[in-house]
Parts: C-alpha cells; structure tokens; sequence
C-alpha cells in the first residue's frame, strides 16, 4: 500500500499504545510463561494528555506455536475479563477491510465469534452464556459510509450494555508488528494511524462502556528508517509494510482474540 501523507502533522503512534512513559507514572509488569504484561491506570489530567483509564499490553515473541497461542490465549481472557464491567448484553465491533489482510484483523475475528442474540429473542440464554451481536461496518472506501456512524445506528437496534471493538493498529515500532495485544477500556479512534479524522468510539460519544482491542499489523517505511537510525525522514511517497506472512499470522491472532472474548462472553463453553 502506497500513501501521499505528509506524516509531519501525525504522531506516530498505535490507536492504544501507551509510548511515552515517565518516572511519574505507575505501570505494573508481570511475566507469565515468557508473556510480558504491562498495565497502566491513568488518572484524569495525565501528563501523558491520555484518556483517564485502564491500558494492557500483551507482549509475546510468537503467535505461530500452538502452545504459545494457547498461553497468549488464556492471558488476554484473563485480562480481558478484567475491564469488563457486569454485563450481560454485548455488542462486537470488527473494524478495518476484509479484503485488505493487514487490516482484516477485525472482520477475521468477528468471523468466529459466537452470537447468541437470536436465541435470546426467543427464550432465556442458558447461565454462562452471555447476550451478543457482531457487526462489520466495513471501511468508508468501499461502503461510502463512516463506520462510527454504522455503528451508532447499530446500537440503537441492539441496545447493548457494553461496545467490544477490534482493530488492527499502526505501530510506532516494528519490534511490535504481530507481537502485541494492547487493551483498553477508553476506546479508539478509527483509522489515527493513517491520519484519518473520524470521531472517536467511546463513553463520552456513544454513552455506552467501550473495551478497544487492537493489534499492531503494519509500519510506516519512515517509521522504521527512524528505529534504525534515529533520525526522522519524512518522504512524499511513503510506504506501509507489513511481514510477508501476515496471512498465517492475522489467522492466529484473530483465532487468539476470537477465542479469547468468546471464553468471557460464554465461560460454560469449551474452546479448543
């Protein structure tokens, strides 16, 4: 993918990442089985200019060994499970283009989420099974229709207590591609790491709890020039990179975060 974006007027960041942490503030570390776990509560008016909330990133080194998928699993259910407040009504987001892999994350794991909202239409859901819709917005290239405004109307149909959303995410480091689950109970803005001005998906706009999952997929050409060299070069033709086997990787990430959510949503279901 080629992009004419005179990268001088972004950031270059994930939608989720916190990148600038100082000595003021607490984060807190953990290791479980090679998995590094970082957690951060930001109060209001942080230094940071973040959104005041809870921010987890899952660190791993890789996403292809059966076992390490299946550990990388049981870890973000586990914090996953963490942000969720006591819901029952679950509305998932998958954001991003099916037909464009690198960005297909979203879609991907929507594809193998178990929905049940059908059958709650017509009799009482079984205890340990929760409540849940999915939905693709798609992109506005293809649709012609900002997402956010898709799934605003979605949510006036289904009425959820809480708003899951998936994306895939621009890295500010290329150590990070395929290697991090970030985490979220702020929200997300679609499309920032392309420089793209949609309004954010959150609280303070849909009035609804909002737990943001992303995946660091691809990077800037620039951005990689910068951690080899230190040195900041912003070209006109800039290019998105993403690894050569991003197919088999996007496959085992969304299987993760599939899995994964459906674990919480449906803890007397057995994922395999």
């Amino acid at each position: 993918m080629r992009h004419q974006i005179n990268l001088n007027k972004y950031n270059f960041r994930t939608d989720l990442l916190i990148e600038q942490i100082t000595n003021k503030i607490k984060i807190k570390n953990e290791i479980i089985d090679d998995i590094k776990i970082s957690e951060i509560n930001l109060s209001k008016n942080n230094e940071l200019n973040k959104k005041a909330g809870t921010y987890i990133t899952i660190e791993f080194n890789d996403v292809t060994d059966i076992d390490n998928s299946k550990k990388i699993t049981r870890i973000f259910s586990k914090k996953l499970k963490k942000l969720l407040i006591n819901n029952n009504k679950f509305l998932i987001i998958g954001l991003g283009n099916k037909s464009s892999t690198p960005d297909s994350l979203g879609p991907k794991v929507i594809d193998n989420i178990i929905v049940t909202s059908h059958i709650s239409k017509v009799t009482k859901l079984d205890s340990g099974f929760s409540d849940v819709s999915s939905f693709i917005p798609g992109v506005i290239g293809t649709t012609g229709i900002n997402s956010v405004e898709l799934i605003k109307n979605v949510l006036k149909i289904v009425e959820p207590e809480c708003l899951i959303i998936i994306d895939s995410l621009v890295s500010k480091d290329i150590k990070r591609i395929n290697k991090t689950i970030e985490i979220n109970n702020v929200g997300i803005v679609p499309g920032s790491g392309v420089g793209s001005n949609y309004e954010e998906i959150s609280f303070e706009t849909l009035n609804i709890p909002v737990i943001a999952i992303g995946v660091p997929t691809v990077v800037y050409i620039n951005t990689i020039i910068f951690n080899l060299t230190k040195k900041r070069k912003n070209y006109k033709n800039n290019f998105m990179v993403t690894p050569t086997d991003i197919d088999f990787e996007i496959k085992k990430l969304s299987k993760i975060l599939s899995d994964g959510i459906n674990s919480v949503l449906h803890p007397k279901l057995k994922i395999k």
